[in-house]
C-alpha cells in the first residue's frame, strides 16, 4: 500500500508558471544592445551558445549553472543596466498558471507541505521577487533553486534537497508535479516519490533526456491535484 502524501513539490517553468516559447537570441540581443556592445548580434550569439552549453550539461551530467557562469563563458560582464534589461525581457514569460494560487492554498489547507524545485540559472532573490509579486511566496514551505546547489533534476540529490526544504524525510510521502517526463517524472520516481505530469509544454528537442518516466498520474490543470491526492490518501488510510 502506498504511503499518504504529506508534501507536494512543484517544478516552476511550465508547471506553476505557464509554458512560453522563448527566442533566446532576441532576449540576449536586447541585453547586448543595452551594453552598447560594438557587435551586439555577435555577443548575443555567444551568450546563446554559452547558455545552450550549460543546459546540455544539465541534461547529460545533471550539473547546475548560474547566470554568472553563462556570462563568463561568453566573456561578457553583466552590468546593472543589462541585468535589468534581461529581467525585463523575461518578465512576460514568468506569469503563473491561472489556478496556481488557489491550488497551493487548497493543498496547504489540507495540511500538506508545499515546495518548489526548479532547474534554473537565476538567483533565489530573482525567483522570490517573482513569487512575491504574484502572491505565491508565502504559500511555499520551502524551495530549492539549482543555481544554489551542485545538481539539477533529474539528479536524486536535487529532489532530496527539495524534500528536506519542506521538512519531510520520506520520499514515498512526496508527490512531484512537473511538465517534463525526464527531469521531473523519471527523476522524482527514481528517488521513490510519486510524480504527476502536466503535459502542456513544448519541450525543445535538445532538452529532452534519454528516458521518459511513466507518470503516476496525468493532470490537465493544477486544480485537479487536491482531488487526486485526496483519493490516494483515502486509499492509504
Amino acid at each position: 500500500m502506498n504511503a499518504k502524501i504529506e508534501a507536494v513539490l512543484f517544478d516552476w517553468g511550465g508547471t506553476l508558471a505557464t509554458w512560453h516559447d522563448i527566442e533566446l537570441f532576441e532576449v540576449w540581443r536586447a541585453v547586448s544592445a543595452v551594453m552598447d556592445h560594438t557587435e551586439p548580434e555577435e555577443l548575443a550569439a555567444r551568450l546563446v551558445a554559452a547558455e545552450g552549453s550549460v543546459w546540455r550539461r544539465s541534461r547529460d551530467e545533471h550539473r547546475s549553472s548560474t547566470l554568472d557562469e553563462v556570462c563568463l563563458l561568453a566573456e561578457m560582464v553583466m552590468t546593472p543596466a543589462a541585468l535589468a534589461e534581461y529581467e525585463r525581457q523575461w518578465d512576460p514569460h514568468t506569469e503563473l498558471e491561472p489556478d496556481a494560487i488557489d491550488t497551493l492554498g487548497v493543498l496547504r489547507s489540507r495540511g500538506l507541505k508545499v515546495g518548489v524545485l526548479s532547474n534554473t540559472i537565476w538567483s533565489r532573490q530573482r525567483h522570490e521577487a517573482i513569487f512575491a509579486r504574484d502572491g505565491v511566496l508565502d504559500l511555499l514551505d520551502g524551495a530549492v533553486y539549482t543555481s544554489e546547489i551542485p545538481y539539477t533534476k533529474p539528479h536524486p540529490e536535487a529532489f532530496l534537497a527539495a524534500m528536506r526544504s519542506v521538512g519531510v524525510s520520506d520520499p514515498s510521502r512526496c508527490l512531484f508535479v512537473g511538465d517534463r517526463l525526464f527531469d521531473d517524472v523519471w527523476g522524482a520516481q527514481n528517488v521513490g516519490m510519486r510524480a504527476a505530469h502536466l503535459p502542456h509544454s513544448a519541450i525543445p528537442t535538445e532538452q529532452i533526456g534519454h528516458t521518459e518516466g511513466t507518470p503516476d498520474a496525468t493532470v490537465q490543470r493544477l486544480s485537479e491535484l487536491p482531488a487526486l491526492i485526496d483519493s490516494w490518501n483515502e486509499a492509504a488510510a
